[in-house]
């Protein structure tokens, strides 16, 4: 899977170079590219926002600066993801999806936006991660190449993905481990069983207890 992320803040991406995403990339499983928009302003200063056409606060990011940094990575059977608050809420669905994709082209706004002629252009689907504005579209692009690559093969083992939560339209079960009792509060007694049958049953009726708790939305 590759991803290219068009963005003013490239540096921002450093968590990226860590944990499992960070061994995706060393293992080749994943490529994350970040191509700096700035570098296709042709101004000397390197601008590349203006004032709004019709009045109001804050810049807008030009249109060919964003245009021409698209052209220096599109291919064929790329997929362009604007993130904005004015998108489709990411879910686990969305996520599986475009896991599918072979390449997927990241649009970060910033300021006031960007000009709609290029998002009219390029953008194939604007993606949101909450109710809620940002400063940026950075972090929501990392929250997309995150959940995306997950589903990666080779990412992670298959039996982590497949009884997460969502996974199957459920919360998951509690989970424990060493030392077997902490501060007075035990395992559960099923969990050192060594009955499987048994521990997954209990897992399933845990898994549905949670949701019926915390997201009764999702029954």
């Amino acid at each position: 899977m590759k991803f290219d992320v068009l963005t003013l803040f490239p540096e921002m991406f450093e968590p990226l170079k860590y944990s499992i995403i960070g061994r995706a990339v060393e293992k080749e499983l994943i490529d994350v590219n970040l191509i700096n928009i700035r570098d296709f302003s042709k101004d000397k200063h390197k601008k590349v926002d203006d004032t709004p056409y019709g009045g109001g606060a804050g810049m807008v990011i030009r249109p060919d600066v964003v245009y021409d940094a698209y052209n220096s990575v599109k291919s064929q059977n790329c997929k362009v993801i604007y993130m904005s608050p004015q998108g489709k809420t990411l879910s686990q669905k969305k996520v599986e999806d475009f896991s599918k994709e072979n390449h997927l082209i990241i649009l970060c706004g910033h300021y006031e936006g960007i000009d709609q002629r290029v998002i009219d252009k390029i953008v194939d689907e604007e993606i949101s991660i909450g109710d809620y504005v940002l400063t940026g579209g950075e972090i929501p692009a990392m929250v997309l190449i995150d959940s995306v690559s997950r589903y990666i093969e080779g990412v992670l083992k298959h039996d982590s993905i497949k009884e997460e939560s969502f996974s199957n339209g459920l919360l998951e079960y509690p989970q424990y481990t060493r030392p077997e009792i902490f501060e007075g509060q035990s395992v559960p007694d099923i969990l050192l069983s060594g009955h499987h049958e048994n521990i997954e049953k209990w897992r399933k009726e845990q898994s549905l207890k949670v949701t019926k708790n915390k997201r009764p939305d999702l029954i």
